[in-house]
C-alpha cells in the first residue's frame, strides 16, 4: 500500500513537471511565429496591415526599384494577341504563347488582367470557360516569376449593361454605397472577386499577391463612375469602402490597391481631387495615351508622370504608370524615342504597361511589323525589366540587384 502511494505521488509529480512545461512552451515555442523585424516595416506602409508575406514583399521590393529599373508589362499578354486570338471565345489558348515574347525572347515581368469575366453579371459556359483561363494564366505568370495586375471594367450594377457611360446613362455611384438601393448587389459582386483572389494559388502553396486598380480614369467621363456621373466625395466613399470590405469583411490580404486617374490634371491638386487618401491606395498610378502621340511635346507626359512619382515618394507608394501605348505602334520609334524617355523621369514609376493586343489591333509591334526592331533596342535597355531579370518579387531582401 505504502509503495503504490509513493509511485502515485511520484507520478502527481512527473505529470505536473510535464504540464508546467508544455503550458511555458505554449507561451513562448509553441506560440505563432512572430513576422520578422524586415515584414512588419513593410506592412506598415501599406493598406493593408495583415498582407501575406508574398504582398508585402511585393510592395517593398516594387519601391525598391525606383531610379533603377522599371518592369515593363503588358495587358492580356498570354490571353490573346495579334491576329491569334478572339475575347470569350471558349477555347484553349496556344501554352505560352506572348507577342512580347515572340519578338525580344522573353515575357514581360508585368501581366494585365480584367476582372469583368469575374464580376461583371456576365453568364454562360464561355464566361465560365474565360474564369478558369483567366485563373491558370494569372498562376502560369505568377510560377514564372511575374506580377499579375487587375482592373476591373465592371458593368453597370444598377443597369447591368455596360461599363460606358455612353451605353448605358445611368447613374450609379451614391446607389452602391451602404444605405443605397443598389448595395448588396454591389457587396455581391466583391464577393465574387474575394472568392476568385482566394482561389489563385501559386505551385509554391501561397496565394497569389495582386495589384487591384479598381475605378480607374476617374477624371474622365467614359466610365459610369467618372467624374461628370458622381461627386467627389461618393467616388471616394465607393473606393474606400471596396477596399474595407474586401480587406476586413472578406478578408483578402493579398491585394495592393492601386488608383489611376488618367492625364486631365496639371498640378498636385487636381491630380488628387478625387484621391480616396493614403490609407487607402499603395499604388498611384496614371493612365497616359494621349500625352505620348507623336504631335505631342514629350514633356507634356514628363512632368505628369513627375508629379504622380514625386507624390508617392514622398507618401511612400508606389508610383507606376499604369496604362499606356501608341496603336499600331503608327511611330516605329515610339519605345525608344517616346516611351524610353518617360520611363527615365526621376523619381519614376515601378512599372508600366501597354493595353492588349487582338485580332486587329496591337500595342506591341508584331515579328514583321517596322517596329519590331526599336522594340528589341527598348528591352536590350539598362532600364526597362522583362521577365525573368530580377529576382523574386515575393521574398524580402536588403536591396534589389539587376541580373540585367
Amino acid at each position: 500500500m505504502l509503495m503504490q502511494t509513493t509511485r502515485r505521488a511520484m507520478l502527481l509529480v512527473v505529470f505536473c513537471a510535464v504540464l508546467s512545461g508544455c503550458l511555458a512552451l505554449s507561451g513562448s515555442q509553441l506560440a505563432r511565429p512572430q513576422p520578422s523585424k524586415q515584414l512588419t516595416q513593410a506592412r506598415a506602409a501599406l493598406t493593408d496591415k495583415a498582407a501575406t508575406p508574398e504582398t508585402a514583399a511585393l510592395f517593398a521590393n516594387l519601391r525598391a526599384l525606383a531610379g533603377r529599373h522599371v518592369l515593363f508589362g503588358h495587358q492580356n499578354d498570354t490571353r490573346k494577341g495579334y491576329g491569334w486570338t478572339k475575347d470569350y471565345q471558349a477555347a484553349p489558348v496556344p501554352p505560352g504563347k506572348s507577342d512580347v515574347r515572340e519578338v525580344t525572347g522573353a515575357y514581360p515581368a508585368v501581366y494585365g488582367w480584367d476582372l469583368e469575366s469575374i464580376a461583371g453579371f456576365y453568364t454562360g459556359p464561355v464566361v465560365e470557360h474565360e474564369k478558369q483561363l483567366l485563373r491558370q494564366l494569372t498562376i502560369d505568370a505568377y510560377n514564372r516569376g511575374g506580377i499579375n495586375t487587375y482592373s476591373w471594367h465592371y458593368n453597370n450594377p444598377v443597369s447591368k449593361v455596360s461599363v460606358n457611360w455612353r451605353d448605358s446613362p445611368v447613374e450609379a455611384v451614391a446607389r452602391l454605397l451602404p444605405g443605397g438601393s443598389h448595395h448588396r448587389v454591389f457587396t455581391n459582386s466583391l464577393r465574387e472577386i474575394a472568392a476568385y483572389a482566394n482561389s489563385l494559388i501559386g505551385a509554391d502553396g501561397r496565394v497569389i499577391p495582386i495589384i487591384f486598380r479598381p475605378f480607374h480614369e476617374m477624371d474622365g467621363d467614359w466610365f459610369w463612375w467618372g467624374k461628370s456621373h458622381c461627386t467627389a466625395p461618393e467616388y471616394q466613399q465607393l473606393y474606400q469602402f471596396t477596399v474595407t470590405y474586401l480587406r476586413d469583411s472578406l478578408q483578402v490580404h493579398s491585394f495592393l490597391y492601386a488608383w489611376s486617374p488618367d492625364r486631365n490634371f496639371a498640378n498636385e491638386s487636381q491630380l488628387l481631387e478625387r484621391y480616396p487618401g493614403d490609407a487607402y491606395v499603395d499604388v498611384v498610378g496614371l493612365d497616359n495615351y494621349g500625352d505620348l502621340r507623336p504631335d505631342v511635346l514629350p514633356e507634356v507626359a514628363l512632368q505628369k508622370m513627375k508629379l504622380v512619382a514625386n507624390y508617392a515618394a514622398r507618401h511612400q507608394k508606389v508610383a507606376a504608370l499604369t496604362e499606356t501605348g501608341l496603336e499600331n505602334v503608327s511611330d516605329p520609334a515610339w519605345y525608344t524615342q517616346r516611351l524610353l524617355p518617360l520611363l527615365g523621369a526621376q523619381p519614376g514609376p515601378a512599372y508600366c504597361m501597354v493595353w492588349s493586343n487582338s485580332t486587329k489591333t496591337f500595342w506591341t509591334p508584331p515579328l514583321t511589323h517596322p517596329a519590331a526592331p526599336d522594340f528589341r533596342t527598348f528591352q536590350r535597355n539598362a532600364l526597362p525589366a522583362f521577365g525573368g531579370q530580377l529576382p523574386s518579387f515575393y521574398t524580402l531582401r536588403p536591396q534589389n540587384k539587376s541580373t540585367k
